[in-house]
């Protein structure tokens, strides 16, 4: 992996965001906030039948927050809530600086390319909070349920 976490991945879906913008009828939104340095986002899902159909995201941040939002909207769009789940918690397991096997960085997709974050603890909460706002929105089933 890179070792500058501004990977060309990054900075791509900071400057050209396909997820980032208002979902017309979401089944379930949440706010994600993060104190330390402002980074603000909306997540909105449309589960239907226990598949995430949909998932975009509104709001301001650093390019870590903004590119792993958009990562995070991409690599869930399509997928089971249980299969969100799994990939969220493999997600937040890398930035914490947990071993993922090959097979797990694969699952990850682009977001793997964050892996380097986790050697700067500064910016593990940038990249976590879209993250950890869906991780709240798929543990709450009201948030989910139609």
């Amino acid at each position: 992996m890179a070792s500058s976490i501004y990977t060309a991945a990054l900075m791509e879906h900071n400057a050209h965001p396909d997820y980032k913008y208002d979902m017309d009828a979401p089944t379930a939104a949440l706010d994600g906030v993060n104190p330390s340095c402002g980074d603000e986002l909306v997540l909105a899902l449309r589960v239907e039948d226990g598949v995430i159909e949909e998932a975009a995201f509104t709001g301001h941040g650093c390019a870590v927050s903004q590119a792993s939002a958009d990562m995070m909207a991409d690599l869930v769009t399509g997928e089971t809530v249980e299969e969100a789940r799994r990939l969220t918690s493999l997600f937040l397991s890398m930035v914490k600086g947990e071993e993922l096997s090959s097979a797990e960085l694969e699952d990850l997709d682009e977001a793997a390319e964050l892996e380097s974050i986790s050697r700067m603890p500064a910016r593990v909460k940038c990249a976590e909070l879209a993250w950890r706002t869906l991780e709240r929105m798929l543990d709450d089933g009201d948030l989910l349920s139609n």
